[in-house]
């Protein structure tokens, strides 16, 4: 598909990330399709989680489609360019025209990118997946590759004041191994493999994360942090 609106927005996103002055650290990216399609299954603990992921695929030399709530496709602004990037809406009343959408674009070589907690998770600890990236990489034979995104939750997440000061914040996005499932894969046992997979995952960005997470409001309470209980 013609991409008339995404490089443009590329440029802008960078522009933004060297006004916050962020320090990146991406790993994995030798993870990511070099062609076909792919499902990115990512945590989510903020609001920029989306652009900061697409930023770190790109030396993969793909275009990341996400899906994302119609809300933000109705808006003014973010609406034209959500759909001139061909991301996919997404109606939590009624998903089965957004799975339909998505299961094309993952046939036809695109990568989607869900965030499969669904929502995001305050206490910033990996909440209970949904099954759709499953049920997705299974209809359509494609791998997940489970994304770990850490530090983006200190500029702008929910239920905190945002902060767009320019602070280096260290910002990190990991991409692992891909995972394989074919249809006759077990959709609650994909499910916990993917959730086991990301949650080892994070727990080691966390580990090798150059700032302290004590006392920190954008920490969770496992790791001294200050951050609201995780709900499940």
């Amino acid at each position: 598909m013609a991409d008339l609106v995404y490089p443009p927005v590329i440029v802008a996103i960078k522009a933004f990330w060297k006004y916050l002055g962020l320090k990146f650290d991406f790993q994995g990216e030798e993870n990511i399709p070099r062609d076909g399609g792919s499902i990115l299954a990512i945590n989510h603990i903020g609001y920029l989680d989306f652009a900061l992921t697409g930023t770190a695929a790109l030396p993969a030399g793909r275009y990341v489609r996400f899906m994302a709530k119609k809300e933000i496709f109705n808006n003014k602004l973010a609406g034209p360019l959500m759909r001139g990037m061909h991301h996919i809406s997404v109606d939590r009343s009624n998903g089965s025209a957004s799975f339909v959408t998505a299961l094309r674009a993952l046939r036809a070589g695109e990568i989607i990118g869900i965030f499969p907690e669904g929502t995001i998770s305050v206490s910033f600890e990996i909440k209970e997946l949904k099954s759709g990236a499953v049920r997705l990489a299974m209809g359509a034979g494609v791998p997940i590759v489970p994304t770990i995104v850490w530090g983006s939750q200190r500029i702008w997440t929910k239920k905190v004041k945002r902060n767009l000061r320019r602070q280096g914040v260290p910002i990190t996005v990991a991409f692992g191994e891909p995972l394989y499932f074919d249809k006759k894969s077990d959709v609650e046992a994909g499910e916990k493999l993917l959730r086991e997979t990301m949650l080892k995952m994070l727990h080691e960005v966390q580990e090798k994360y150059p700032d302290s997470h004590d006392g920190q409001r954008w920490a969770p309470v496992r790791l001294g942090g200050t951050a609201p209980a995780p709900l499940n």
